[in-house]
């Protein structure tokens, strides 16, 4: 039997992805902008339908980031979603098990009993406060290119986390920030037809802290490819 296909690429993608975490808390340390704009620069490269590259984003640094936490935190608290895109309607089956496989450990790490609603509405409430970090992102789509708009920006939002984690840098993409996007556009003059599609915290991770040494499990390739050989 063969060895396993391996090259330095793609050992060093697959370090990347193992590396790679839903930071959900950060140091207040700031990340430079040449950091950032070569984060940026690395996304650029995301393939998009007919290389329409329909991503934008805003991204908050100092007391920008510091006015937009309190804002949205203080618009969100008890307010329901709106978002610009439906949330799921239901999980079920495997996506039920694998959705409280992961709240489960977040609980855990930060010592929340199981059916304790107040501790975790707190918990939810860090969405707003942005886990401490000293940046925030919001990614939009152009209104007119629908689901596929949709799904380009989801590949450049996984692409960005990626380079920022090749660069040392932790991130958490949240349809948390996504949820007010009304009040989102307003916050930051955004046009009616920029849809929010979702948003992120990044920064410089504290490893110190429980909430981030916890990973989530993935299905085996078993689990999610049906092979057809006629």
């Amino acid at each position: 039997m063969s060895a396993e296909p391996s090259t330095p690429s793609s050992e060093a993608f697959q370090r990347l992805l193992h590396e790679r975490y839903s930071c959900r808390a950060f140091l207040p340390r700031q990340v430079d902008a040449a950091t950032i704009t070569r984060m940026l620069e690395i996304a650029q490269r995301t393939p998009s339908w007919c290389n329409s590259q329909p991503w934008k984003a805003v991204i908050t640094r100092g007391a920008g980031t510091d006015r937009f936490r309190d804002a949205i935190l203080e618009y969100a608290a008890g307010r329901k979603p709106e978002p610009d895109f439906a949330f799921p309607r239901e999980y079920r089956g495997v996506y039920l098990e694998r959705r409280r496989e992961c709240g489960f450990q977040l609980y855990d790490s930060v010592g929340i009993k199981r059916g304790d609603r107040e501790a975790s509405a707190r918990q939810t409430l860090q969405n707003y406060r942005l886990f401490g970090a000293p940046h925030a992102m919001i990614v939009t789509t152009d209104e007119a290119l629908g689901v596929y708009g949709v799904l380009d920006c989801g590949a450049w939002v996984n692409n960005f986390m990626l380079a920022a984690r090749s660069l040392g840098v932790a991130s958490i993409a949240q349809a948390a920030l996504g949820a007010h996007p009304k009040f989102v556009r307003a916050h930051f003059g955004l046009p009616a037809d920029r849809l929010v599609v979702c948003g992120m915290s990044f920064g410089y991770e504290d490893a110190a802290h429980p909430v981030n040494r916890f990973r989530t499990s993935r299905a085996a390739v078993d689990g999610v490819v049906t092979w057809v050989d006629a």
